[in-house]
Protein backbone atom coordinates (compact mmCIF):
# COMPACT_ATOMS: atom_id res chain seq x y z
CA UNK A 1 0.00 0.00 0.00
CA UNK A 2 2.03 2.99 -1.19
CA UNK A 3 -0.08 6.03 0.75
CA UNK A 4 1.85 8.68 -1.86
CA UNK A 5 -0.22 6.90 -4.69
CA UNK A 6 -3.88 8.46 -5.60
CA UNK A 7 -4.95 4.90 -6.63
CA UNK A 8 -5.56 2.07 -4.14
CA UNK A 9 -6.06 0.01 -7.18
CA UNK A 10 -3.93 0.92 -9.74
CA UNK A 11 -3.90 -1.91 -11.85
CA UNK A 12 -7.89 -1.89 -12.21
CA UNK A 13 -8.33 2.17 -11.41
CA UNK A 14 -6.36 2.67 -14.65
CA UNK A 15 -7.13 0.56 -17.01
CA UNK A 16 -7.49 2.22 -20.50
CA UNK A 17 -11.20 2.01 -22.33
CA UNK A 18 -9.72 -1.25 -24.49
CA UNK A 19 -8.79 -3.06 -21.29
CA UNK A 20 -11.93 -2.09 -19.18
CA UNK A 21 -14.00 -4.05 -22.40
CA UNK A 22 -11.81 -6.71 -22.33
CA UNK A 23 -12.13 -7.42 -18.71
CA UNK A 24 -15.72 -6.95 -18.78
CA UNK A 25 -16.30 -9.40 -21.01
CA UNK A 26 -14.38 -11.97 -19.55
CA UNK A 27 -16.04 -11.52 -16.25
CA UNK A 28 -19.61 -11.13 -17.62
CA UNK A 29 -19.32 -14.41 -19.68
CA UNK A 30 -18.45 -16.17 -16.32
CA UNK A 31 -21.53 -14.36 -14.71
CA UNK A 32 -23.80 -16.01 -17.15
CA UNK A 33 -22.39 -19.34 -16.55
CA UNK A 34 -23.11 -18.38 -12.58
CA UNK A 35 -26.56 -17.53 -13.66
CA UNK A 36 -26.78 -20.61 -15.49
CA UNK A 37 -27.41 -22.24 -12.40
CA UNK A 38 -29.96 -20.08 -11.30
CA UNK A 39 -33.42 -21.51 -12.28
CA UNK A 40 -34.87 -17.75 -12.65
CA UNK A 41 -32.06 -17.15 -15.10
CA UNK A 42 -31.79 -20.62 -16.72
CA UNK A 43 -35.30 -20.28 -17.77
CA UNK A 44 -35.09 -16.66 -19.57
CA UNK A 45 -31.74 -17.95 -21.23
CA UNK A 46 -33.70 -20.76 -22.72
CA UNK A 47 -36.53 -18.82 -24.01
CA UNK A 48 -33.71 -16.12 -25.46
CA UNK A 49 -31.50 -18.98 -26.96
CA UNK A 50 -28.45 -17.26 -24.67
CA UNK A 51 -25.36 -18.63 -24.01
CA UNK A 52 -21.81 -17.16 -22.60
CA UNK A 53 -20.21 -17.83 -25.49
CA UNK A 54 -22.86 -15.21 -27.40
CA UNK A 55 -21.34 -12.74 -25.51
CA UNK A 56 -18.28 -11.26 -27.37
CA UNK A 57 -18.37 -7.27 -26.36
CA UNK A 58 -19.80 -5.29 -23.05
CA UNK A 59 -22.46 -3.85 -25.88
CA UNK A 60 -23.82 -7.43 -26.67
CA UNK A 61 -25.16 -7.24 -22.80
CA UNK A 62 -28.71 -5.71 -24.67
CA UNK A 63 -28.82 -9.92 -25.40
CA UNK A 64 -30.05 -10.59 -21.65
CA UNK A 65 -33.09 -9.91 -19.83
CA UNK A 66 -33.85 -7.29 -17.34
CA UNK A 67 -33.81 -8.13 -13.49
CA UNK A 68 -36.54 -5.86 -11.42
CA UNK A 69 -37.14 -5.58 -8.14
CA UNK A 70 -40.48 -7.39 -8.13
CA UNK A 71 -38.36 -10.58 -9.34
CA UNK A 72 -36.63 -10.30 -6.69
CA UNK A 73 -39.57 -10.37 -4.32
CA UNK A 74 -41.38 -13.21 -6.61
CA UNK A 75 -38.20 -15.32 -5.92
CA UNK A 76 -38.18 -14.47 -2.28
CA UNK A 77 -36.04 -15.44 -0.23
CA UNK A 78 -33.23 -17.41 -1.88
CA UNK A 79 -34.68 -17.71 -5.25
CA UNK A 80 -31.78 -16.27 -7.12
CA UNK A 81 -29.40 -17.67 -5.05
CA UNK A 82 -26.37 -18.83 -7.92
CA UNK A 83 -24.42 -21.04 -5.09
CA UNK A 84 -25.77 -23.56 -1.87
CA UNK A 85 -26.54 -21.66 1.26
CA UNK A 86 -23.86 -23.39 3.06
CA UNK A 87 -21.48 -21.15 0.88
CA UNK A 88 -23.35 -17.96 2.20
CA UNK A 89 -21.74 -16.37 4.48
CA UNK A 90 -24.42 -13.05 4.99
CA UNK A 91 -27.17 -11.97 3.71
CA UNK A 92 -29.08 -7.92 3.82
CA UNK A 93 -32.45 -6.85 3.13
CA UNK A 94 -33.65 -4.00 1.67
CA UNK A 95 -36.37 -1.80 3.92
CA UNK A 96 -38.95 -2.17 2.15
CA UNK A 97 -42.56 -2.28 4.38
CA UNK A 98 -44.96 -3.68 2.38
CA UNK A 99 -44.74 -6.63 0.54
CA UNK A 100 -42.15 -8.80 0.75
CA UNK A 101 -38.18 -7.22 0.50
CA UNK A 102 -35.38 -8.22 -1.34
CA UNK A 103 -32.87 -9.92 -0.08
CA UNK A 104 -29.33 -10.19 -1.23
CA UNK A 105 -26.87 -13.19 0.25
CA UNK A 106 -23.01 -12.99 0.33
CA UNK A 107 -20.25 -15.41 0.28
CA UNK A 108 -17.11 -14.33 2.22
CA UNK A 109 -15.32 -13.04 -1.30
CA UNK A 110 -18.73 -11.04 -1.94
CA UNK A 111 -17.65 -9.61 1.22
CA UNK A 112 -14.26 -9.39 0.61
CA UNK A 113 -14.84 -7.68 -2.93
CA UNK A 114 -17.14 -5.49 -1.20
CA UNK A 115 -14.79 -4.11 1.33
CA UNK A 116 -12.12 -3.84 -1.37
CA UNK A 117 -14.76 -1.41 -3.60
CA UNK A 118 -15.27 0.90 -0.34
CA UNK A 119 -11.56 1.26 0.28
CA UNK A 120 -10.84 2.27 -3.11
CA UNK A 121 -13.56 5.06 -2.86
CA UNK A 122 -12.22 6.95 0.61
CA UNK A 123 -8.67 6.10 -0.64
CA UNK A 124 -9.85 8.31 -3.77
CA UNK A 125 -10.62 11.07 -2.08
CA UNK A 126 -7.76 11.34 -0.01
CA UNK A 127 -8.09 9.18 2.98
CA UNK A 128 -5.28 7.12 4.21
CA UNK A 129 -4.60 4.74 7.17
CA UNK A 130 -3.77 7.20 9.78
CA UNK A 131 -7.22 9.16 9.28
CA UNK A 132 -10.47 8.44 11.79
CA UNK A 133 -13.58 7.31 9.82
CA UNK A 134 -16.55 7.79 12.06
CA UNK A 135 -19.56 6.17 10.54
CA UNK A 136 -22.81 7.74 11.42
CA UNK A 137 -24.59 5.38 9.90
CA UNK A 138 -27.70 2.47 10.32
CA UNK A 139 -26.27 -0.80 11.05
CA UNK A 140 -27.82 -4.14 11.02
CA UNK A 141 -29.67 -4.43 7.85
CA UNK A 142 -29.48 -1.66 6.45
CA UNK A 143 -25.60 -2.12 4.48
CA UNK A 144 -24.64 1.79 4.54
CA UNK A 145 -23.18 1.18 8.07
CA UNK A 146 -21.34 -2.15 7.77
CA UNK A 147 -20.23 -1.53 4.28
CA UNK A 148 -18.16 1.53 5.10
CA UNK A 149 -17.35 -0.35 8.24
CA UNK A 150 -15.81 -2.74 6.55
CA UNK A 151 -13.93 -0.50 3.61
CA UNK A 152 -12.59 1.81 6.13
CA UNK A 153 -11.19 -0.93 8.36
CA UNK A 154 -9.71 -2.53 4.82
CA UNK A 155 -8.08 0.63 4.13
CA UNK A 156 -6.05 0.64 7.50
CA UNK A 157 -8.05 3.81 9.25
CA UNK A 158 -9.13 3.93 13.01
CA UNK A 159 -13.08 3.12 12.47
CA UNK A 160 -15.47 4.50 14.73
CA UNK A 161 -18.94 2.71 14.44
CA UNK A 162 -20.88 5.61 15.94
CA UNK A 163 -24.19 4.69 14.23
CA UNK A 164 -27.27 7.05 13.65
CA UNK A 165 -28.46 9.32 16.17
CA UNK A 166 -27.38 10.67 19.20
CA UNK A 167 -26.15 13.83 18.02
CA UNK A 168 -24.34 14.78 21.06
CA UNK A 169 -22.46 11.75 21.37
CA UNK A 170 -21.38 12.15 17.63
CA UNK A 171 -20.10 15.38 18.83
CA UNK A 172 -18.73 14.15 21.67
CA UNK A 173 -16.61 11.29 19.69
CA UNK A 174 -15.51 13.62 16.63
CA UNK A 175 -13.54 16.02 19.52
CA UNK A 176 -12.77 12.98 21.40
CA UNK A 177 -11.05 10.55 19.01
CA UNK A 178 -10.08 13.18 16.56
CA UNK A 179 -12.33 12.18 13.79
CA UNK A 180 -11.01 13.44 10.40
CA UNK A 181 -13.86 11.45 8.37
CA UNK A 182 -17.62 10.68 8.56
CA UNK A 183 -20.10 9.50 6.81
CA UNK A 184 -24.00 9.76 7.05
CA UNK A 185 -27.12 11.08 4.99
CA UNK A 186 -26.94 14.27 3.96
CA UNK A 187 -30.05 15.86 5.73
CA UNK A 188 -28.50 14.46 8.88
CA UNK A 189 -25.24 16.02 8.69
CA UNK A 190 -27.60 19.52 8.66
CA UNK A 191 -28.89 18.21 11.64
CA UNK A 192 -25.34 17.51 13.18
CA UNK A 193 -24.36 21.58 12.90
CA UNK A 194 -27.78 22.51 14.18
CA UNK A 195 -26.67 20.51 16.90
CA UNK A 196 -23.10 22.05 17.24
CA UNK A 197 -24.26 25.16 16.83
CA UNK A 198 -26.33 24.98 19.95
CA UNK A 199 -23.23 23.53 22.05
CA UNK A 200 -20.88 26.49 21.25
CA UNK A 201 -19.16 23.49 18.80
CA UNK A 202 -16.97 25.25 15.65
CA UNK A 203 -16.16 22.33 13.42
CA UNK A 204 -13.42 24.49 11.59
CA UNK A 205 -12.03 25.30 15.15
CA UNK A 206 -12.84 22.81 17.56
CA UNK A 207 -12.91 19.36 15.18
CA UNK A 208 -10.16 18.04 13.00
CA UNK A 209 -13.17 17.29 9.86
CA UNK A 210 -11.90 17.36 6.62
CA UNK A 211 -13.95 14.79 4.67
CA UNK A 212 -17.49 13.83 4.39
CA UNK A 213 -18.85 10.58 2.53
CA UNK A 214 -22.92 11.31 1.79
CA UNK A 215 -25.41 9.48 0.39
CA UNK A 216 -28.61 7.05 0.82
CA UNK A 217 -30.87 9.85 -0.31
CA UNK A 218 -31.61 12.31 -3.61
CA UNK A 219 -29.78 15.92 -2.73
CA UNK A 220 -29.27 19.06 -4.87
CA UNK A 221 -25.41 20.28 -5.62
CA UNK A 222 -26.93 23.13 -3.24
CA UNK A 223 -27.42 20.94 -0.49
CA UNK A 224 -24.01 19.27 -1.16
CA UNK A 225 -22.28 22.89 -0.79
CA UNK A 226 -24.22 23.76 2.13
CA UNK A 227 -23.22 21.06 4.08
CA UNK A 228 -19.37 22.18 2.94
CA UNK A 229 -19.63 25.59 3.77
CA UNK A 230 -21.28 25.02 7.20
CA UNK A 231 -18.88 22.82 8.65
CA UNK A 232 -15.38 23.56 5.96
CA UNK A 233 -15.04 20.60 4.66
CA UNK A 234 -15.22 18.62 1.08
CA UNK A 235 -18.49 16.68 1.74
CA UNK A 236 -18.36 13.76 -1.78
CA UNK A 237 -21.65 12.17 -3.24
CA UNK A 238 -21.40 8.35 -3.09
CA UNK A 239 -23.94 5.74 -4.58
CA UNK A 240 -24.86 2.36 -3.39
CA UNK A 241 -27.92 -0.08 -2.83
CA UNK A 242 -28.27 -3.25 -1.38
CA UNK A 243 -29.04 -5.23 -4.38
CA UNK A 244 -25.09 -4.44 -5.99
CA UNK A 245 -23.83 -5.22 -2.05
CA UNK A 246 -24.05 -1.53 -0.95
CA UNK A 247 -21.93 1.28 -0.31
CA UNK A 248 -19.70 1.84 -2.94
CA UNK A 249 -20.87 1.03 -6.16
CA UNK A 250 -20.07 4.61 -7.86
CA UNK A 251 -18.16 7.87 -5.67
CA UNK A 252 -16.75 11.31 -6.44
CA UNK A 253 -13.06 11.47 -7.24
CA UNK A 254 -11.36 14.86 -5.56
CA UNK A 255 -12.12 16.23 -8.86
CA UNK A 256 -15.93 16.36 -7.54
CA UNK A 257 -17.06 16.53 -11.35
CA UNK A 258 -19.58 13.02 -11.18
CA UNK A 259 -19.37 9.38 -9.50
CA UNK A 260 -16.92 6.96 -11.20
CA UNK A 261 -18.89 3.60 -10.78
CA UNK A 262 -16.41 0.59 -11.33
CA UNK A 263 -16.41 -0.93 -14.37
CA UNK A 264 -14.67 -3.71 -13.18
CA UNK A 265 -17.38 -4.62 -10.82
CA UNK A 266 -20.34 -3.24 -12.95
CA UNK A 267 -21.67 -2.64 -16.69
CA UNK A 268 -23.58 0.49 -16.34
CA UNK A 269 -25.94 0.94 -18.43
CA UNK A 270 -28.67 4.11 -18.95
CA UNK A 271 -32.19 3.23 -20.64
CA UNK A 272 -35.34 5.27 -21.61
CA UNK A 273 -36.83 3.57 -18.42
CA UNK A 274 -40.42 3.66 -20.98
CA UNK A 275 -38.76 1.87 -23.83
CA UNK A 276 -35.79 0.33 -22.22
CA UNK A 277 -33.71 1.21 -25.15
CA UNK A 278 -30.43 2.74 -24.57
CA UNK A 279 -29.86 6.54 -24.10
CA UNK A 280 -27.33 8.96 -25.99
CA UNK A 281 -24.67 9.81 -23.28
CA UNK A 282 -25.80 13.14 -21.69
CA UNK A 283 -29.29 12.02 -21.89
CA UNK A 284 -31.42 11.84 -18.76
CA UNK A 285 -32.44 7.98 -18.11
CA UNK A 286 -32.96 4.95 -16.02
CA UNK A 287 -29.35 3.49 -14.90
CA UNK A 288 -29.71 -0.46 -15.16
CA UNK A 289 -26.41 -2.56 -13.67
CA UNK A 290 -25.06 -6.00 -13.77
CA UNK A 291 -22.63 -7.26 -11.44
CA UNK A 292 -19.50 -8.97 -12.99
CA UNK A 293 -17.87 -10.32 -9.30
CA UNK A 294 -20.62 -11.24 -7.55
CA UNK A 295 -20.65 -15.06 -6.54
CA UNK A 296 -23.30 -15.39 -4.09
CA UNK A 297 -26.53 -13.29 -6.16
CA UNK A 298 -25.45 -12.37 -9.53
CA UNK A 299 -27.74 -10.04 -10.68
CA UNK A 300 -28.03 -8.94 -15.02
CA UNK A 301 -29.79 -5.52 -15.83
CA UNK A 302 -30.92 -5.01 -12.85
CA UNK A 303 -33.54 -2.30 -12.71
CA UNK A 304 -32.74 0.33 -10.47
CA UNK A 305 -35.24 2.42 -10.89
CA UNK A 306 -32.82 5.76 -10.50
CA UNK A 307 -32.36 8.46 -12.66
CA UNK A 308 -28.83 9.59 -13.88
CA UNK A 309 -26.67 10.35 -17.11
CA UNK A 310 -23.78 9.91 -18.14
CA UNK A 311 -21.23 12.93 -17.99
CA UNK A 312 -17.83 11.07 -19.69
CA UNK A 313 -15.79 8.55 -19.31
CA UNK A 314 -12.49 10.32 -18.51
CA UNK A 315 -11.21 12.18 -16.08
CA UNK A 316 -8.63 14.06 -15.35
CA UNK A 317 -7.74 12.42 -12.03
CA UNK A 318 -6.35 9.52 -14.43
CA UNK A 319 -9.66 7.21 -14.07
CA UNK A 320 -11.44 6.45 -17.35
CA UNK A 321 -14.53 4.39 -15.49
CA UNK A 322 -17.59 5.96 -16.77
CA UNK A 323 -18.56 9.29 -14.40
CA UNK A 324 -21.86 9.83 -13.96
CA UNK A 325 -24.88 12.34 -12.89
CA UNK A 326 -25.93 12.01 -8.74
CA UNK A 327 -29.52 10.59 -8.75
CA UNK A 328 -32.21 13.17 -9.89
CA UNK A 329 -34.67 11.06 -8.11
CA UNK A 330 -36.03 8.13 -8.78
CA UNK A 331 -38.28 6.81 -11.87
CA UNK A 332 -40.83 5.63 -9.35
CA UNK A 333 -40.71 8.37 -6.92
CA UNK A 334 -41.98 11.41 -9.34
CA UNK A 335 -45.00 12.87 -8.36
CA UNK A 336 -47.63 13.73 -11.15
CA UNK A 337 -49.04 16.49 -10.47
CA UNK A 338 -51.93 18.34 -12.61
CA UNK A 339 -50.00 16.55 -15.26
CA UNK A 340 -46.58 17.55 -14.80
CA UNK A 341 -43.87 15.10 -13.34
CA UNK A 342 -41.90 16.61 -10.44
CA UNK A 343 -39.27 15.06 -8.23
CA UNK A 344 -38.45 16.16 -5.11
CA UNK A 345 -34.68 17.26 -6.07
CA UNK A 346 -36.20 19.78 -8.03
CA UNK A 347 -37.79 21.89 -4.95
CA UNK A 348 -35.23 20.66 -2.87
CA UNK A 349 -32.70 22.72 -5.11
CA UNK A 350 -34.87 25.52 -5.09
CA UNK A 351 -35.13 25.73 -1.43
CA UNK A 352 -31.26 25.95 -0.69
CA UNK A 353 -30.88 28.83 -2.53
CA UNK A 354 -32.59 30.58 0.20
CA UNK A 355 -29.91 31.25 3.13
CA UNK A 356 -33.27 32.16 5.33
CA UNK A 357 -34.11 28.64 5.22
CA UNK A 358 -32.83 25.58 6.72
CA UNK A 359 -32.43 22.40 5.24
CA UNK A 360 -35.51 20.00 6.60
CA UNK A 361 -38.48 20.44 4.71
CA UNK A 362 -41.75 18.51 4.08
CA UNK A 363 -44.02 17.90 0.76
CA UNK A 364 -47.34 17.19 1.15
CA UNK A 365 -49.64 16.10 -2.13
CA UNK A 366 -53.31 17.09 -1.45
CA UNK A 367 -56.72 16.60 -3.27
CA UNK A 368 -59.08 19.51 -2.86
CA UNK A 369 -62.69 19.80 -3.96
CA UNK A 370 -61.16 17.60 -7.20
CA UNK A 371 -58.14 19.66 -7.34
CA UNK A 372 -54.35 18.48 -6.56
CA UNK A 373 -52.20 20.59 -4.73
CA UNK A 374 -48.92 20.62 -3.23
CA UNK A 375 -48.04 21.85 0.04
CA UNK A 376 -44.30 23.25 1.10
CA UNK A 377 -43.23 23.05 4.16
CA UNK A 378 -39.59 24.51 4.94
CA UNK A 379 -38.22 25.36 8.21
CA UNK A 380 -36.81 28.64 8.63
CA UNK A 381 -33.07 28.96 9.23
CA UNK A 382 -33.83 32.27 11.90
CA UNK A 383 -36.54 32.86 13.94
CA UNK A 384 -38.12 35.94 12.26
CA UNK A 385 -41.60 34.89 12.45
CA UNK A 386 -42.49 38.40 14.35
CA UNK A 387 -41.80 39.90 11.04
CA UNK A 388 -44.87 38.90 8.98
CA UNK A 389 -43.69 41.61 6.05
CA UNK A 390 -40.17 39.62 5.91
CA UNK A 391 -41.42 36.34 6.13
CA UNK A 392 -44.60 37.47 3.94
CA UNK A 393 -42.51 38.96 1.20
CA UNK A 394 -39.85 35.62 1.47
CA UNK A 395 -42.67 33.76 1.12
CA UNK A 396 -43.97 35.35 -2.20
CA UNK A 397 -39.94 34.79 -3.26
CA UNK A 398 -39.99 30.86 -2.17
CA UNK A 399 -42.88 30.45 -4.19
CA UNK A 400 -42.58 32.33 -7.27
CA UNK A 401 -39.14 30.67 -7.95
CA UNK A 402 -40.52 27.34 -7.28
CA UNK A 403 -42.78 27.96 -10.11
CA UNK A 404 -40.29 28.97 -12.21
CA UNK A 405 -38.80 25.77 -11.64
CA UNK A 406 -42.11 23.14 -11.69
CA UNK A 407 -44.47 25.03 -13.89
CA UNK A 408 -46.62 24.82 -10.30
CA UNK A 409 -47.83 27.27 -7.63
CA UNK A 410 -47.58 25.44 -4.76
CA UNK A 411 -48.62 26.26 -1.33
CA UNK A 412 -45.45 27.89 0.79
CA UNK A 413 -45.53 27.37 4.32
CA UNK A 414 -42.56 29.07 6.43
CA UNK A 415 -42.12 27.26 9.79
CA UNK A 416 -39.99 27.61 12.77
CA UNK A 417 -36.73 25.83 13.18
CA UNK A 418 -37.19 21.89 14.64
CA UNK A 419 -41.10 22.32 13.76
CA UNK A 420 -40.87 19.43 11.00
CA UNK A 421 -40.08 15.98 11.69
CA UNK A 422 -36.39 14.32 12.17
CA UNK A 423 -35.19 11.22 10.29
CA UNK A 424 -32.15 9.57 11.40
CA UNK A 425 -32.03 7.48 8.56
CA UNK A 426 -33.21 8.99 5.27
CA UNK A 427 -35.12 11.92 5.14
CA UNK A 428 -38.96 11.88 4.72
CA UNK A 429 -39.55 14.27 2.05
CA UNK A 430 -42.90 13.59 0.26
CA UNK A 431 -46.26 12.45 1.72
CA UNK A 432 -49.30 11.68 -0.47
CA UNK A 433 -52.28 11.84 0.76
CA UNK A 434 -54.27 12.21 -2.50
CA UNK A 435 -57.78 10.42 -2.64
CA UNK A 436 -56.65 9.13 -6.38
CA UNK A 437 -53.02 8.62 -7.08
CA UNK A 438 -51.69 9.43 -10.47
Amino acid sequence: MDVKSPYLHPEYETLSREELNKLQTERLQETINRCAKVPFYAQKFKEMGIKAEDIKSPADIRKLPFTTKQDLRDTYPFGLAAVPLTDCVRLHSSSGTTGNPTVILHTKNDLDEWANQVARNLWMVGLRPDDVFQNSSGYGMFTGGLGFQYGAERLGMLTVPAAAGNSLRQIKFIKDFGTTAIHAVPSYLTRLYEVMQEQGVDPRKDTKLRVFAIGAEPHSEEQRQRIENMFGVKAYNSFGMSEMCGPGVGFECQEQNGLHFWEDYYIVEIVNPETLEPVPDGEIGELVLTTLKREAMPLIRYRTRDLTRVLGRTCPCGRNHVRLDRMKGRSDDMMVLRGVNIFPIQIEKILMTFPELASNYLITLTTDNDNDNMTVEVELAEMFTDDYARLQSLTKSVTHALKDEILLTPIVKLVPKGTLPVSEGKAVRVVDKRKVYQ
